[in-house]
Order: C-alpha cells, then structure tokens, then sequence
C-alpha cells in the first residue's frame, strides 16, 4: 500500500494547476475542482485538509488576482465561504509549463501533502477520474497516469503527430506513457524522488516514467477546451517534443557522426564518377554532380552543427545553474 495511505482520513491531496493567462477558465475551473473536492471528502476519501494549488506562471493577464480572490473569498465563484480549497503561488516571469508544473509540486512537498495530482487549467481532462487514481493509489499504486483512451477530439494533424512523437521517442529508448500528458497522480515517495533531480531542462512526461515504483494508469476522454485558446500552438508543441527528445537521448549525436560517413562515402561515389567523367570526355556534365556534392556535404555540416549545437546549449544552461523560477508572492495558507 502506497506510503501514508492506510486510511483514507490520512490522505491530504494537493491538486496542482499550473495557469498561464488562463482568466478565461480560472472562475469554472475553481468552481469545478472545489465541487469535486468536497465530493471526495464527504466520501472520506480524503482529508478535509486537501487543497487545489494554482501556480501563476507569470501571467500577463487577471489570473493571479482570481487565484487570490479564490483564496481570500471563494463565494466571489460562487462556492461556499467556509470552503478554503485554494492556495496559489506567483511565478516572477513567465517559466514555462513544466516548471511551473515541477514549483507545483516541489510545494505541496514542502507542505506535508500526501499525494498530489496534477492538471492543465483548461478543463480538457476529465476531473472525475480523480476517484480512480486515488482508488489505485490507496491499492498500492505510488504513481498513477491519466491516459487519453482516445483521440477523436484532435485534428488528424495532431493525432499523426503525437503517435509519430511517442513512437519516436520509444525507438530513442525513452520511456514514455504514450497518450499521456501532465495528467497524474504521484504519491509523495515519488514526489521525494522528483526533487532530486536538479537539471534545468525539465521533461517531466520523461522524467516521472524513470522514477520506477508501482504504477497504475486511468483511462478517460478528454473533452474540449472551456474558454479561452489553447497555451501550446504547433511551435510550442515543436519546441516542447525536441526538448523531450534532447534531454533524454544522445542518438541524434550519433546521428551526426552517421551523416558524416554517409557524407564520405557519397564524396567517394561523386570522385568516382568523376574518374569516369574524365575518361569519356564529359567534363562538363561533371559539374553538376560536383555542385550537388558541395550542398549535400554543406548541408550534412550544418546539420551536424546544429545538432551538437543544441547539445552545448543545454550543457551550457546547466553549468549557469541558475534557478529554475522565483516566487514572487503566495498566498498563506500553505503551512505544512
């Protein structure tokens, strides 16, 4: 049985949301998850201590002043007053999503939480699948993966892209949950472990796979967006899959060394046919085939560079060790 679960009475969740401009959905989304927690502790599946932690990631909007109205006066949502469901904690610059993701729950360690569960603002998960994590989580499940049980609400665009990004990845030697996103149950044993990892690249959907104890999944259907658009356009979710790729995989290093043979060897075809050329007399039909050679061999460097460029990049972010993102401000009911 997982770590501090042997009652239910013993379980004080944190449910973590990170926000990002989201003054859209923010009043929804806390009207939801205080309905959803006081359904579950009225069941006594969890303690009444139980808290839904927002984190601001530097918003540009009215997100923090709701998440701190949700904290100060709930009934301003129409929830009941003596309901202190929210707690919240202020980014000072925008960090990005897996950071703000990562402070979440770095938090709700500090805090003495139980077990956590994690999920975007935008209301596309399924909340009620909450009572199945927790189930398998109170069996002995330490970790526990919301996964899409189907894709029908994503263009075709997006579902080729996500099956080719997973099997991409798997092929790297990357273990991932495919059609699972941020949306998961960790108990804090697992939570512990997170926190030892101290890189600055932060692949989350990678890093939790690699954490090992037992693991469960819950299968539910994502829905659409309530308000607002979408935080993750095709160039943030082409800078998010190459970070998954980057930070756990040096095949693409390998590859660069790959190129470079190839490269040798269509220079040494290319010099033969030269040879060839000459004897015959077609000098100038030779051209053309030296111009390919110098855009393919051209091309291969830049490539390569490019690559192992992005390899020195991240090793030069670490070796700043700068720290991953500064609180701002939070509000005060986070004591452990």
């Amino acid at each position: 049985m997982a770590e501090d679960a042997t009652n239910n009475a013993a379980v004080r969740l944190a449910i973590v949301v990170p926000c990002y401009n989201e003054e859209e959905v923010l009043p929804e989304t806390c009207r939801r998850l205080a309905a959803k927690l006081a359904s579950l502790v009225e069941r006594e599946i969890v303690a009444p201590q139980s808290r839904v932690l927002f984190v601001n990631d530097g918003s540009r909007d009215a997100t923090w002043s709701l998440i701190k109205q949700a904290s100060l006066d709930p009934a301003a949502f129409g929830i009941a007053p003596d309901a202190p469901w929210f707690e919240g904690i202020c980014f000072a610059h925008n960090e990005a999503h897996q950071n703000a993701l990562f402070a979440g729950l770095m938090r709700a360690l500090e805090a003495g939480f139980t077990c956590t569960i994690s999920l975007d603002a935008d209301l596309q998960d399924d909340i009620d699948a909450m009572d199945e994590m927790l189930e398998k989580y109170l069996a002995g499940a330490e970790i526990v993966y919301g996964v899409r049980s189907n894709r029908d609400t994503d263009t075709a665009f997006k579902r080729g892209t996500a099956e080719a990004f997973y099997g991409f990845m798997r092929w790297l030697g990357v273990e991932m949950v495919s059609d699972s996103a941020d949306y998961r149950l960790m108990g804090r044993r697992a939570v512990e472990a997170l926190s030892r990892y101290g890189e600055v690249n932060l692949f989350l959907r990678g890093i939790v796979p690699a954490l090992g104890f037992s693991t469960d999944k819950v299968y539910y259907v994502r829905g659409a967006r309530f308000a607002g658009e979408s935080k993750y356009p095709l160039k943030k979710m082409l800078s998010f899959a190459f970070e998954g790729i980057t930070s756990f995989s040096v095949k693409p290093i390998r590859w660069v060394s790959l190129l470079g043979a190839l490269s040798i060897v269509v220079a040494i075809a290319m010099l033969i046919y030269t040879f060839v050329s000459m004897a015959f007399g077609h000098v100038v039909e030779g051209w053309s085939s030296l111009m390919v050679s110098i855009w393919l061999v051209g091309g291969l460097i830049m490539l390569s560079l490019g690559i192992v460029g992005e390899y020195i990049g991240k090793i030069y972010l670490e070796a700043k060790a700068r720290p991953r993102y500064i609180i701002a401000e939070e509000t005060d009911g986070l004591s452990a």
